[in-house]
């Protein structure tokens, strides 16, 4: 069909001609090693601190557009730098990862959540693969064993963010290592990933899988209770289509029909919760309820969630045939085109009001950077190769 055939070729060349060459330019740091993030609209430096999710993050996306896009030594070498900065710089003696260090690797902070650690080790699983060396693949699956260590003992290594009184879980977490467990995959076959997998899928359709409020909500109790609390009623549409997506991978692998009905449900309940009908484009966070949401940026709309629901919808069109995903991939990727590229400089905006209007226009900062809209580009080409 030509209309995915167009989108197509759209993905490949915004990854290869603006996206990837504009982080090589003014993030990929050859003096200390790893990349900076902090990017101003014209891909100025505006701050040597760097984001340890995006070493990780970064070192993944540069060895899998090697992978699977181009064989471009550059960004096998972008890949391997940010790969041995992570290991030469950003762990603790605990074994802990950094959330931020500085350019030459110094700690500044930690944070309780493990994900510096996650994308750490997708970094080493798709570096293994792209270089041969099979001796990161051992050191990802090292790192995944030593998260789930964390995890399974969150007093001594992940300090709660609120008093013991409190009783709540998290879908974050829960979602991410799902991703996590798929792509260390492989390159291992070790039996704690596809148990991984199995025990996150299960905690997310028993637990935090809310049918009465169609939805799926990123804080439950302990064995799935609904918490009536402006925290506990929060939906994060974009993290849910997110999570959507992660479940089609795991479906296809599986060629499991129940888990695919489950992530297209996910899908359509998170779209209907997540568009703008007024003004288009995914935004932040809704209340189960409907009452007003607690976070200051509830009707905003940032960079990633318009990505995942460009992956989501052209992979649920992909994997069903529905037309209904089409007609939203075409919304979705129409709004993010005309609001969050940049006209002027490389690069995309990633910080909208709601009427699509920037609110600031760095390009990169601690959480935004060279991730989630690469990311976008190359699993969507990769999708639509053969529609």
């Amino acid at each position: 069909m030509k209309y995915w055939q167009d989108w197509n070729k759209k993905y490949l060349n915004e990854l290869t001609n603006n996206i990837m060459p504009f982080w090589m330019e003014h993030g990929f740091d050859r003096k200390h090693g790893g990349v900076y993030t902090c990017l101003d609209r014209d891909g100025s430096l505006m701050d040597t601190t760097k984001s340890v999710w995006f070493q990780g993050r970064f070192g993944w996306m540069a060895a899998y557009a090697y992978n699977h896009v181009k064989k471009n030594p550059e960004w096998l070498e972008a890949s391997k730098s940010c790969c041995e900065f992570l290991e030469n710089h950003c762990f603790a003696k605990d074994g802990r990862a950094y959330f931020e260090v500085t350019e030459d690797g110094v700690g500044l902070r930690k944070r309780r959540y493990v994900f510096s650690e996650c994308f750490a080790a997708i970094a080493y699983a798709e570096y293994s693969l792209a270089s041969g060396d099979k001796a990161w693949a051992k050191k990802a699956v090292a790192l995944f064993k030593r998260i789930r260590k964390f995890v399974a003992n969150p007093k001594k290594w992940m300090p709660s963010k609120c008093e013991p009184v409190v009783k709540a879980q998290g879908h974050s977490l829960t979602m991410i290592l799902i991703n996590v467990a798929n792509v260390l995959k492989q390159v291992s076959d070790d039996p704690v990933l596809d148990l991984q997998i199995t025990e996150s899928i299960e905690l997310l359709t028993k637990y935090f899988i809310h049918p009465e409020f169609k939805a799926l909500l990123e804080t439950v109790g302990p064995n799935g209770e609904f918490i009536d609390t402006l925290s506990g009623r929060v939906i994060n549409p974009g993290h849910c289509i997110e999570t959507s997506w992660f479940l089609m991978d795991v479906a296809v692998a599986r060629d499991d029909k129940k888990l695919l009905e489950t992530a297209l449900k996910i899908l359509d309940w998170s779209w209907d919760w997540g568009w703008d009908k007024k003004y288009g484009g995914i935004i932040s966070f809704k209340d189960c309820r409907n009452l007003p949401p607690q976070s200051y940026e509830q009707d905003m709309k940032f960079w990633w969630p318009q990505c995942e629901t460009i992956i989501a919808t052209a992979y649920a069109y992909k994997l069903t045939g529905d037309k209904k995903y089409e007609k939203r991939h075409k919304l979705v990727c129409d709004w993010a085109w005309a609001h969050l590229k940049d006209k002027k400089f490389p690069e995309w905006y990633g910080y909208l009001h709601r009427d699509g209007t920037v609110a600031q226009p760095a390009k990169g900062n601690i959480f935004k950077g060279p991730f989630h809209i690469p990311r976008m580009l190359v699993k969507t080409w990769e999708l639509t190769k053969d529609m």
